[in-house]
Parts: C-alpha cells; sequence; structure tokens
C-alpha cells in the first residue's frame, strides 16, 4: 500500500502544479495577444450593471480567472474609471465566466493533451513573432491543463478504495456543510477555484463521490476563490476592498440560497444529467455553471443594496482620483474658440493641481516609506498621462478652427503648459523610483541629507502650486514670483551638492545614498524648471 500512497500523493500534486501553471499560462498568453483591450472592455461596458456582467463574464473567459477580473476591476475602481455599482456587475459577470474551465476540461480532450503541449512549445520556441508566441503560450497552457488533470485523475483513482475517504465523503453527502468547508479550504490553499472543480470533476467521474457530497463542496470553492481578490485588495483603497468584499458577500450568500435549496438543485442537476446524458465531468460543469447563473440572476436585483452593505462594512472616504477631464466639451469647439480655450485652461489647472499633490504624496513616501503614498502618487501620474492626452488632442482640434492672434499665441502656451505639467509627473516617478531603490536596498540618509531633502521639496511643492495659482487668476505678481523661487531652487541644488561631496569625502555618508540623493535633488531642480516655465507662459514669455 505504501507504494500507491506515494503514487498517489506526487501524481496528484504533480499535476495540480501542471494543471495551474497551465492555466496561468493560458491566462497570460491570453492577455498578451488581447493586451489593452481587455481594459477597454471593462471601461467601455460597464456604463450599466447589466453590461458590467457580460463584461465581466468576457474577460474571465479571456483570462481564465474571476480573481484575476476581480483584481483588473479592483484597479479600475481604484483608478476612478468605474464606480462600485459597476463593478459589482463586472464581478458577478467574472463568477460565471470563470465556469468556462470546468466546461473545457467537461470535453475529454485528456489524451490529446500531449501533442497541443507540443504544438504550443513549437510557437513559443520557433516563432520570433510575440503575436505568435502569445498564442503558443496559450496552446501550450491549454494542453498543461488537461496532462495536469489527467496526472491528478490517474492519481486520484485508488482514492475510492481508501477506506477513511469513503468515510469522508460519506460525512459530506450527509453534512453538507463540512462540504461547503472542505471545498473552501481546498480553494483557499490552492487559488483556483477550476482546480478545485477539475478535482471534483476527477472524483466523481471515477465515482469515488456522489452528487450530493460534490455540490456542497461545489459552493465552497466559490467562497474560497474570493482569497485572491481579498488579498489584492488588502493594502489597496477603500473603493478596491469594497469591490473585494462584494466579491466574498455575493459568493456567501450565493452559498447560502443555495444550502437551503440543496434537495431541488440536486434533483434539476440530476434532472439536467438524464435530458441531455452529460457524462460525469460535464453534470459538475453544468452545477457550477448553473449555480453562478442562478446566484447572478438571484443577486442582480440587489446590486444597490449589496453596494450600500459593504460601505457599511467598510466606512471611509474615498479618494477618488478622476482620470476622465472634467471641462473639455467639445461643444465648445465649435461655438467659440476662446471659451474652448477657457476650458482647456481650466482642465490644466486641474492637472497641475494633481501635480502638485503627487509631489506630495511622494514626500509623504520619502518621510514615511508607507507603500499607500507611492501608490497614490503613482496613479496621479497615470492620471496626468491620461489627461495630458485629453488636453492635448482638445487643444488640436481648437487649432483646426481660425484663431485669431493673441487665441494663437495662447494656444501655444497652453500646449507647452501641458507638457511641462505631464513632465513634472515623469520627475516625481522618478523619484518614487529612487525611493523605491533606497527602501529595498536599505540605503540610509544621514539626518542631514534628510532634512536638505524635505527643505528642498517644500520648495518645490510651493513653486509649483504658485505656479499653478499663477496660471489659474492669471496673476502676474504670483507669476513672477514664481521666477524668483527659480534662483533659489537652483541654488539650493548646487549648495546641496556640494555639502553632499563633503559629506561623501568624510565618509559620513554611503556611495549608494550619495547617488540617491543627487539623483533626488535634480529631478526636483527640473520640477522647479518645468514650474518656471509655467509661470513665463503665464506672462507670455516662453
Amino acid at each position: 500500500m505504501g507504494i500507491d500512497i506515494q503514487n498517489l500523493i506526487f501524481e496528484f500534486i504533480g499535476g495540480l502544479g501542471i494543471f495551474l501553471l497551465g492555466i496561468k499560462f493560458m491566462g497570460d498568453g491570453l492577455q498578451k495577444s488581447a493586451g489593452d483591450r481587455l481594459r477597454d472592455i471593462l471601461d467601455k461596458f460597464t456604463s450599466n450593471p447589466f453590461l458590467g456582467v457580460l463584461a465581466g463574464m468576457i474577460v474571465t473567459m479571456l483570462i481564465q480567472s474571476s480573481s484575476g477580473t476581480t483584481v483588473l476591476t479592483v484597479g479600475l475602481v481604484n483608478a476612478g474609471f468605474m464606480t462600485l455599482r459597476q463593478a459589482i456587475g463586472v464581478i458577478m459577470g467574472a463568477n460565471i465566466g470563470t465556469t468556462i474551465t470546468a466546461f473545457i476540461i467537461g470535453i475529454d480532450i485528456g489524451e490529446y493533451a500531449l501533442p497541443i503541449i507540443a504544438v504550443g512549445a513549437l510557437l513559443i520556441f520557433f516563432f520570433n513573432n510575440q503575436k505568435i508566441t502569445a498564442i503558443g503560450q496559450t496552446v501550450f497552457g491549454f494542453g498543461a491543463l488537461f496532462f495536469g488533470l489527467e496526472l491528478m485523475s490517474s492519481g486520484m483513482k485508488p482514492l475510492r478504495t481508501l477506506e477513511a475517504f469513503q468515510d469522508l465523503t460519506l460525512s459530506m453527502s450527509e453534512h453538507s456543510l463540512l462540504g461547503v468547508v472542505v471545498g473552501t479550504l481546498f480553494t483557499l490553499i490552492v487559488q483556483s477555484s477550476s482546480a478545485t472543480i477539475g478535482i471534483l470533476q476527477g472524483l466523481y467521474a471515477e465515482g469515488a463521490m456522489d452528487l450530493d457530497a460534490a455540490l456542497p463542496v461545489l459552493f465552497g470553492d466559490n467562497i474560497g476563490t474570493t482569497i485572491t481578490a481579498v488579498l489584492a485588495a488588502l493594502g489597496a483603497s477603500v473603493a478596491a476592498r469594497r469591490a473585494a468584499g462584494v466579491h466574498v458577500i455575493f459568493n456567501i450568500v450565493g452559498t447560502a440560497i443555495f444550502l437551503t435549496l440543496l434537495v431541488p438543485f440536486t434533483h434539476y442537476i440530476e434532472f439536467l444529467q438524464g435530458a441531455l446524458s452529460l457524462d460525469e465531468k460535464m453534470t459538475i460543469a453544468f452545477a457550477h455553471g448553473s449555480f453562478n447563473v442562478f446566484n447572478t440572476i438571484i443577486q442582480f436585483p440587489f446590486i444597490g443594496g449589496l453596494a450600500w452593505i459593504v460601505t457599511k462594512i467598510i466606512p471611509g472616504q474615498d479618494t477618488m482620483i478622476e482620470y476622465k477631464p472634467q471641462h473639455l466639451d467639445p461643444i465648445f469647439i465649435q461655438q467659440s474658440s476662446a471659451l474652448a480655450l477657457d476650458q482647456a485652461k481650466a482642465e490644466i489647472v486641474r492637472m497641475g493641481e494633481y501635480a502638485h499633490q503627487g509631489l506630495e504624496e511622494t514626500n509623504n513616501y520619502l518621510t514615511t516609506n508607507q507603500a499607500k503614498h507611492s501608490d497614490m502618487a503613482m496613479q496621479i501620474e497615470g492620471a496626468l498621462n491620461s489627461l495630458d492626452r485629453s488636453i492635448t488632442d482638445y487643444l488640436i482640434d481648437i487649432s483646426g478652427g481660425s484663431l485669431s492672434e493673441f487665441e494663437s499665441e495662447k494656444h501655444t502656451i497652453l500646449m507647452d503648459m501641458v507638457r511641462d505639467i505631464e513632465r513634472i509627473g515623469d520627475h516625481f516617478e522618478n523619484i518614487i523610483e529612487l525611493i523605491d531603490y533606497k527602501i529595498s536596498n536599505k540605503v540610509v540618509m544621514t539626518d542631514q541629507a534628510q532634512e536638505d531633502l524635505n527643505n528642498m521639496f517644500d520648495l518645490t511643492m510651493s513653486t509649483v502650486k504658485q505656479a499653478i495659482r499663477a496660471l489659474d487668476k492669471e496673476d502676474r505678481e504670483e507669476a513672477l514670483a514664481v521666477m524668483q523661487k527659480e534662483d533659489k531652487i537652483d541654488k539650493m541644488e548646487r549648495t546641496y551638492r556640494k555639502k553632499h561631496i563633503i559629506r561623501m569625502n568624510e565618509g559620513i555618508c554611503s556611495v549608494s545614498a550619495g547617488i540617491v540623493f543627487v539623483d533626488i535633488i535634480s529631478n526636483l531642480e527640473r520640477i522647479g524648471d518645468h514650474a518656471v516655465n509655467i509661470a513665463q507662459g503665464v506672462l507670455g514669455e516662453h
């Protein structure tokens, strides 16, 4: 018996490993071939929750992971692309989409797994084209998924004869809650509901388990699969934590509903099995699909309620960063280019305020080393890039009309300003990378260096703030004040650099700390230059 147990365990864990690798490869390959289109699908389709459900289904079918879709959605909610209500629809759809894996497994192509892997490998290794490699990766993952399943099920064959296992399944069919717990725990460990359901399909096909023991385990899998989203959301924004919370509540409520309806649900599945003459694996796939479809239909009308509950459970103010421009209405371009230019200016001021906020977050990150500040700053950087594109496109549209000399002068200045503000974002992104480097390599700054950085940061931040104020109010006084600050920033950078070289020579400060220090102050000095460019624009010099 001893050899069998070892064989059983090895084949099972090896098969599971190959299966999970296969799913990951398949998802990654599809994601590479679909690229940014996935985010676009989510962004476009989520205008109402029903379309959200469809988008969630489509994306999950593509990346083969409901948690993957939830994590993407959490990112979009975080970035202010999507409200919580829209996200709930997507998460419901993701639960339906994830059942596609079970249907794929139900089509028994296990014996062709190895040639499929070979085809995938061929495509990966013999073509230099990224598209083909991505397709190869998908095919390889698809084959590996089946190969892993075959190994797992051949490992599980002897299970039916094990007495301990028979006792377990027997008590699972008597106490359905036990099944739910087993399913949840197993999925928590493996982090993939598809894998647990694949195993269930195998066990049920081998006759090692009855339907009434298998169904509760299936419900538990759906709870277990929410762990990935929960882990992804732990450090994230309030909105992201809420989206993950919805995922958990949705699946727990669904399981509760179906446990009370277990007897009719089992009859319904047995009826399907007979009516469509399904084999064992397909029966489980249909059960999994039905559970998620019914669950979505039942809970869909209560999306508002779900959003309300989760807002109560996870309180807090949402720090939303609006990626979408608020002032750029194309109507103005036809009506009057002067008005349209004012709109563009208002949006540039908003963008400038974001740049200042990003600098503050970067400074907080430098002093506290807390990741939430760098996440926030990087989100703002993303918003700056997005606004840069929108405003530039809007300005280009304006220049299509006829502009007076004064207007076209103003137009040129605004074009330059957008670029300056976007560059400020790039510079604080550089600083964040430097701070990341400092943290991961445990670089220690001297107190003096830290103080110098703080002074330089304060000066730079107030310069940027003043430049944006000058632009907003078209205030020449403020703009002139910014010009004077520029000298101060340049002098400060030179002085600090010198002081720093002295520290290096005296051996008070390490080389790596020195590199980080010099790079941060030179990025700050460049930010100062961009602020001055904005002030010059206000003064009409450029």
